[in-house]
C-alpha cells in the first residue's frame, strides 16, 4: 500500500533543488571580489515543475505516474545571471544573491512542512498520532 510515496519524492526532490541552488549562491557570493566572474543561477522549482525549462517535461509510463523527480533533478541545470557588470567584468550582486537566499530558503521550509504534514497523514492513518 505505501511501497511508492509519490509526496516524499515531491518533498525531497524539492529540498535537493532548494541545497542545489543554494550551493551557487555561495558560490557566487564567494566570488564577489573576482574579476570576470559570472555569476550562475540555477531555476526555481516551480519553474522546473511547470515546465518552463526544456528538460523538465513530465513523462507519464503508467496511469496515476505523475512525477518524474530524475526530470527534475535534470532540470537543475546552471544557467549565467543576467546581472549587469562591473567594471572589472564581475556580474555578481550581492543585493540579488541575499534575496535569491531568502527565497530558497522559504523553498527549503516548503519542503520540510510538506514532508511533516505527510508523514502526520501517514502516523494518522495508522492510528499511530
Amino acid at each position: 500500500m505505501y511501497t511508492s510515496l509519490d509526496l516524499f519524492q515531491t518533498a525531497h526532490a524539492m529540498a535537493r533543488h532548494a541545497g542545489a541552488r543554494q550551493t551557487v549562491v555561495a558560490q557566487n557570493i564567494a566570488n564577489a571580489d573576482t574579476p570576470g566572474y559570472q555569476a550562475m543561477q540555477i531555476a526555481s522549482f516551480q519553474d522546473a515543475f511547470d515546465g518552463t525549462s526544456q528538460s523538465a517535461q513530465m513523462q507519464a509510463t503508467r496511469p496515476g505516474h505523475f512525477l518524474n523527480t530524475d526530470a527534475l533533478q535534470a532540470s537543475a541545470a546552471y544557467a549565467p545571471s543576467e546581472g549587469e557588470p562591473s567594471p572589472n567584468g564581475n556580474t555578481v550582486s550581492l543585493e540579488d544573491e541575499l534575496m535569491n537566499s531568502i527565497a530558497i530558503s522559504r523553498e527549503h521550509n516548503r519542503a520540510l512542512s510538506i514532508y511533516r504534514h505527510t508523514m502526520t497523514i501517514l502516523r494518522t492513518s495508522l492510528g499511530r498520532n
